[in-house]
């Protein structure tokens, strides 16, 4: 029998909030835009082109550990939950790393999480068409300010999936809340994260600012979503792609620096900004696997196992309740 997969938006978008998040980040001292609009429709596809790019390592170096451990992975993971779970996608983006853990997984059910609704309406389509005989369920979901799926949506236990590195966009505070939220809708479960691991410098630097400039599209990119759903009138030439890694925080940090002096308006306001100053539009954490088990325990996990390429570049962890 073929399945149509059914499709929720868990909560529903509020134009006003969304606008006063959006112009109180701009209006801030160091001005700022949320990752999380990044990812409007045109976004969701820059994205999946950087994850192609040379430079771009993390997509294809966790590939490479899902295609040599995931069998391990996911005799781990039954010996803990049975056979018998669901697999919530968070950031499913367009569902593909999900869908090659299928065969050695086998969900019952495949419950896709991202805040581009509309992409991921078309991705778990696609995705139903592959595998007609399964459960399949989108929600358009914001999870970066908290992760709570109804539970009348599923039943445990749970396998949450949040691949790709995306923990990293969250500081540690909120990066241990977030895995203490992902703890609690696995329902006894467990957890599997793609985690990108401190390295040299200049390989790091080099993921987020490639050399056919699609990361800096992918950047530049957040000011047409504002133009759209803020009414700003951002010029995109006004501006450039900055990248480089802090060391003391261990992170990799994205800006759009003005190539010159620029005044940015919208109904009701403006914001000055001088050459040379600075959005800061992200934040990508990198960690040690010592400091990330600590992490997940701090989250409320108790075993947690970690495989890891043959450069020690990127890890995947599996955490299981403690």
């Amino acid at each position: 029998m073929t399945r149509k997969p059914r499709f929720i938006q868990l909560h529903p978008i509020d134009d006003t909030l969304r606008l006063d998040d959006l112009l109180a980040g701009l209006m801030q001292p160091v001005a700022s835009v949320s990752p999380k609009y990044f990812y409007d429709d045109q976004g969701s596809r820059l994205f999946d082109a950087i994850t192609a790019l040379d430079e771009y390592y993390p997509t294809r170096t966790e590939a490479t550990i899902f295609g040599s451990h995931a069998p391990d992975m996911a005799r781990r993971f039954r010996a803990h939950a049975g056979s018998g779970f669901d697999l919530i996608d968070l950031g499913a983006g367009n569902c593909a790393k999900a869908a090659a853990l299928f065969e050695a997984f086998g969900p019952r059910r495949y419950i896709a999480v991202d805040i581009s609704a509309d992409f991921l309406r078309q991705s778990i389509d696609c995705l139903q068409r592959a595998h007609p005989a399964m459960d399949m369920l989108g929600i358009g979901c914001d999870f970066s300010a908290r992760l709570e799926l109804p539970h009348t949506l599923y039943d445990g236990p749970v396998l949450v999936f949040y691949p790709g590195s995306s923990i990293g966009n969250f500081a540690p505070p909120d990066a241990c809340r977030l895995l203490a939220e992902a703890r609690a809708a696995a329902r006894g479960g467990g957890l599997l994260i793609g985690v990108d691991l401190v390295k040299d410098t200049a390989v790091l630097e080099a993921a987020y600012d490639d050399a056919l400039g699609v990361t800096a599209a992918f950047n530049l990119n957040v000011l047409r979503h504002l133009n759209r759903v803020a009414g700003t009138d951002f010029d995109v030439s006004d501006w450039r792609h900055v990248a480089h890694f802090d060391g003391a925080s261990s992170r990799i940090e994205m800006h759009l620096e003005a190539r010159r002096p620029v005044t940015v308006r919208w109904s009701g306001g403006e914001r000055r900004f001088s050459e040379g100053e600075r959005i800061h539009t992200e934040n990508s954490y990198k960690w040690t696997p010592t400091a990330f088990e600590a992490l997940l325990r701090e989250a409320g996990f108790g075993e947690v196992s970690c495989w890891m390429d043959a450069q020690g570049w990127f890890g995947v962890f599996l955490a299981l309740p403690a």
